[in-house]
């Protein structure tokens, strides 16, 4: 049983041995490097660049009341179409108790003028009939009479306006009824019936009722760094997708690109809008995020070959062109001319032809036996 147990050490000990014996020799032979291998080709290139940003109506206004109150009914909610015009609230008026007590005043008085000037036509109107007076007199008289109905009228107007908010001459007109002043769709409305509200004026910019939008005609908005902004201009094509949506794409055209730069994370962003168009079925919301790609520049039918084929020197750019087969295989270094790239092609102006074949980068190490 000892006997056993020593040759089974033993022979462990030479397994151990001949296991890193031959593992230190395969570590010491020599690497064969093996290589990728292009042909070039001709083809079209497109150097673009991807501009982060979102989609939102050209035309949105914030609806706001022309009198303060406050929100006794709602008839629409976000989401819903409206015409021009048409009622999306309505104001209760509070009045205030310094104009509601003036404006009373005034409706008294217009009646004490009122009786005054019914009296004095009436007397006036006896006498002219037995001839005792001119018609001019009459008519000076008729015309007081007038005026103090129209005055009584008015203050009559006045006081329902003040207390109320509406008067029989101005309801279709009422200030109390908040409409919208475009077509489209409602996008938010951030009061309650309840709500106070007030209106705009040179103090306050008024409390918002609701934001209507055309999302008809949509625009993309977005930031492009000033190292790329010198090679966009006006009426370039666009081609946006929305994260939102997938596999969705739609088209756009710049129209507008700012004179003025602003800072955004230590870069110099310039903003820029588009105007979306073929929109398609798909219903698209304010505020999406969106991607916009547009072509810088464009190559078409040039030679070209994978950009981790080239290497750069300073200035200049190299390839190595592949001479002989098998065992006399060789590289040749050439200096080539390069042109645009993709970020995966680069075009080839000068240096080599579709005949030549280029190595590529490295790809796999065997060791020689």
């Amino acid at each position: 049983m000892k006997k056993f147990i020593r040759f089974a050490i033993v022979v462990l000990i030479l397994l151990v041995f001949i296991g890193t014996f031959v593992y230190l020799y395969q570590r010491s032979l020599p690497e064969l490097a093996r290589y990728e291998e292009f042909t070039p080709k001709m083809d079209n290139i497109e150097k673009t660049t991807v501009i982060t940003g979102k989609i939102e109506p050209r035309n949105e206004v914030n609806v706001k009341p022309q009198i303060s109150g406050i929100i006794s009914e709602l008839t629409h909610q976000a989401g819903d179409n409206i015409a021009q015009g048409e009622v999306i609230a309505k104001v209760k008026v509070i009045p205030d108790m310094a104009q509601l007590s003036s404006a009373e005043s005034r409706v008294r008085l217009a009646e004490i003028n009122l009786k005054q000037a019914q009296v004095n036509y009436d007397r006036e109107k006896n006498l002219y009939e037995q001839k005792l007076v001119s018609a001019d007199e009459f008519d000076q008289i008729s015309q007081a009479l007038k005026q103090a109905k129209e005055e009584k009228n008015y203050a009559e107007d006045n006081l329902q306006v003040v207390r109320d908010g509406i008067s029989r001459s101005n309801a279709k007109a009422s200030s109390t009824l908040i409409r919208s002043t475009i077509t489209g769709v409602i996008l938010d409305i951030p009061v309650k019936v309840g709500n106070s509200v007030i209106l705009s004026n040179t103090f306050n910019d008024g409390t918002t009722i609701a934001t209507v939008a055309n999302m008809n005609d949509l625009i993309f908005r977005g930031n492009i760094d000033e190292t790329e902004v010198g090679r966009i201009t006006e009426g370039m094509p666009m081609s946006i997708t929305i994260g939102a949506i997938q596999n969705y794409q739609f088209e756009a055209t710049l129209e507008y690109i700012s004179p003025k730069a602003t800072e955004s994370n230590g870069a110099n962003q310039f903003e820029i809008k588009a105007a979306v168009s073929k929109i398609g079925s798909e219903r698209i919301r304010s505020g999406y995020s969106a991607n916009a790609e547009i072509v810088l520049e464009r190559a078409e039918n040039v030679l070209c070959i994978p950009e981790s084929a080239i290497e750069f020197s300073g200035d200049s750019t190299f390839v190595y062109v592949i001479k002989g087969e098998g065992e006399n295989k060789s590289y040749e270094r050439k200096p080539v001319v390069t042109g645009i790239s993709d970020g995966l092609m680069i075009e080839i102006k000068k240096g080599i032809t579709t005949d030549d074949k280029i190595r590529g980068p490295r790809i796999i190490a065997t060791k020689e036996s």
